[in-house]
């Protein structure tokens, strides 16, 4: 009846003419946008809307409904509302340890989180980026803060027990032993099956064994079937932990030939190559890096002597010897004066250096105090301006967050160059060198420099499900990688929450902190031998 009433219409409706097809078109897009208008916008059509949406997102549609009701309702109470959640960017919610990190107690603000499910009001990752990370203090950029100090004093009683909850019966302190003994069994007998790695003609192990087998093999990548210098010569502050915890001493032997092989064999210019051949004891090929597949080889020598809590000279050589043949081949001033360390390759200078080798700043600093006299400062000020570089390849980045790999060449000072090492994986070298810089200088400026990661971070890598790495750290649009890398838990964020920490937290005098950032005490055997003794001295 409607067409009929148009003119230039035929009888049977079918014969519109273009211009009145198109102001039927019009006037039909106009009605379909009016109802469903009113269906999704007019009040209370929450109902109505599950009839268009799949359950996913009639879900999201309840939460936002529920969210937006419990904003109105809190508007009159938004003070004591804001203090009942972290606040995003707070250095000591970032911190936080995760329970992976841990084998012994956890930390007590676990125990003293409230159950249930958690209240938090996030954005989504799209929305208000820019308000995230700027200059301002968390609790300035409307996050609300959970507030674990008064929560801990409502405690009645304290959370870990006036004596860590050690019964008073002998047969519960028994059983409770027992039940921490699937822990050191567990441990043992890890580290049975991966003795059979070090069955080779010179004892340095392969990289790869098969636990069920104890079959080992070399990686496929690795020329001509070697092995890595930053796998066999990282396993040295673990197994003599072990030794230590079983009263074995074949984990600390086999590490210990692993350090006997490489001080009798020929080292180019006193550095140590990346590739080693654990049949023949050569090496493969003249690859020397402080950054990745050499990192913590250096790293451990150092480790291994502070761990002995100074006993183990023979580390100590190898760490100074190898320090000085790094400084006198590979340590380089920039024309702009970075001091970077590059890489060599066959006694040529690749003018790179890795994000994976600023931990050296770190690594310097901590050995600076037990090398010679006159060399002590010159090895905190090579730390320091180690350190300044790493920096300022974040500096010089548009999301304040390094490369995988900057350059020195080219014009380039600190910079990736090439698109492959545009990259940010949540790495945790540079925040670990602010970390030993802080605690053996306070200078301030590393605590600085660390609140910048945790604003870059919090602005360009957090996500709604955790933390993200981005693939180009010079674009403010982030292209995520959906990874979060474990060793952003265990390392990245340990560290941070460490330098916002005071030193006695994990004190260096009695904690030495392995490659992934465990914690390992340092032996003192005359104080183990006498502490019998203490006791029984205590108890008169």
């Amino acid at each position: 009846m409607f067409l009929r009433k148009l003119p230039g219409v035929s009888a049977s409706g079918m014969g519109l003419r273009l211009s009145q097809k198109f102001v039927f078109l019009v006037f039909l897009s106009g009605l379909v946008t009016l109802c469903f208008g009113a269906l999704f916008f007019l009040p209370d059509s929450a109902r109505l809307k599950r009839i268009f949406l799949s359950g996913a997102e009639t879900q999201t549609l309840e939460a936002a409904t529920l969210a937006k009701e419990g904003i109105r309702k809190s508007d009159k109470s938004h003070d004591s509302f804001r203090d009942l959640t972290p606040g995003k960017g707070d250095p000591g919610a970032l911190g936080k340890p995760s329970k992976a990190d841990k084998s012994g107690d956890k930390n007590p603000e676990e125990h003293n989180l409230p159950k249930g499910p958690p209240q938090k009001i996030r954005q989504t990752v799209g929305a208000g980026r820019e308000d995230r990370g700027g200059d301002t203090e968390p609790s300035e950029r409307g996050a609300y803060q959970y507030d674990y100090d008064k929560f801990r004093a409502c405690l009645k009683k304290p959370t870990l027990g006036a004596n860590r909850g050690k019964p008073s019966d002998p047969q519960s302190q028994a059983r409770r032993a027992k039940v921490k003994e699937v822990f050191r069994t567990k441990v043992l007998e890890l580290g049975e099956k991966l003795l059979p790695a070090f069955n080779t003609p010179t004892g340095i192990p392969r990289g790869i064994i098969n636990l069920g087998s104890g079959l080992s093999w070399s990686w496929g990548w690795a020329s001509a079937g070697s092995s890595i210098l930053a796998e066999f010569g990282t396993l040295h502050l673990e197994f003599v932990h072990l030794s230590e915890v079983s009263g074995n001493p074949t984990y600390k032997e086999k590490v210990m030939n692993i350090r006997k092989f490489l001080n009798k064999i020929e080292k180019p210019h006193g550095l140590y190559p990346n590739f080693l051949s654990p049949v023949s004891g050569n090496w493969v090929q003249h690859h020397v890096s402080i950054g990745g597949l050499g990192d913590s080889f250096y790293e451990y020598l150092i480790k291994s002597y502070l761990m002995s809590a100074k006993k183990d000279e023979e580390a100590k050589k190898m760490y100074y010897d190898a320090l000085e043949a790094i400084e006198t081949n590979l340590v380089q001033k920039s024309p702009g004066g970075l001091t970077y360390i590059a890489e060599w390759r066959g006694g040529i200078l690749d003018h790179k250096m890795g994000h994976l080798a600023c931990f050296s700043g770190g690594m310097i600093a901590i050995g600076a105090a037990d090398g010679e006299l006159q060399k002590r400062k010159h090895y905190m000020d090579l730390a320091a301006e180690i350190t300044h570089t790493c920096h300022e390849s974040y500096a010089r980045s548009d999301t304040k967050l390094g490369p995988e790999a900057f350059r020195f060449d080219g014009g380039a000072e600190a910079t990736a160059t090439r698109l492959s090492d545009r990259y940010y994986i949540l790495r945790p070298e540079v925040v670990e060198s602010y970390m030993y810089m802080w605690r053996l200088t306070h200078d301030p400026k590393y605590r600085e420099w660390g609140w910048e990661a945790i604003q870059a971070l919090e602005k360009y890598c957090r996500v709604d499900a955790g933390f993200s790495g981005i693939r180009d750290v010079y674009s403010t649009t982030p292209n995520y990688d959906n990874m979060q890398q474990s060793f952003f838990l265990a390392e990245t964020l340990k560290y941070l929450y460490l330098l916002f920490s005071d030193d006695d937290l994990l004190p260096l005098e009695d904690w030495i902190f392995n490659t992934e950032a465990h914690p390992l005490p340092v032996v003192r055997h005359s104080c183990m031998q006498g502490e019998n003794k203490t006791h029984q001295r205590q108890k008169h």
